[in-house]
């Protein structure tokens, strides 16, 4: 049974930097391409950041401007994402995520992911 379980969550003031763990269990991590997503209120849920299992090749979209890093120790079965000069529009619940196919491709849409983490609330305010 597959399990992804998030932490490093938190309140942090804009400006701020956070890193989020997440740890895999039940897949072979190291043959798996990673995503983490966040959902804010009302708003769909979106990639921000994806890493292939193939040379560590990431993936981010052009919103964030470097902003975020994905990394992964396979090692370890862990996934991380460093989140540096967050703003308050970053409040939202963060997710990891993995698909169900070994492609080295990484999935950039919710729909490719089969496996979710429960997620882990980050705030972003003064």
């Amino acid at each position: 049974q597959v399990q992804l379980v998030e932490s490093g969550g938190g309140l942090v003031q804009p400006g701020g930097s956070l890193k989020l763990s997440c740890t895999a269990s039940g897949l072979e991590f190291r043959s798996y391409s990673m995503g983490w997503f966040r959902q804010a209120p009302g708003k769909e849920r979106e990639l921000v950041a994806g890493i292939s299992w193939y040379r560590g090749t990431t993936l981010y979209p052009d919103f964030l401007k470097g902003r975020f890093t994905v990394s992964r120790d396979n090692g370890k079965n862990e996934l991380y994402l460093q989140m540096n000069s967050l703003k308050p529009e970053d409040t939202a619940v963060y997710y990891c995520a993995a698909p169900s196919d070994t492609n080295a491709r990484v999935p950039r849409t919710r729909d490719d992911y089969t496996y979710w983490g429960q997620g882990t609330q980050v705030t972003v305010s003064s």
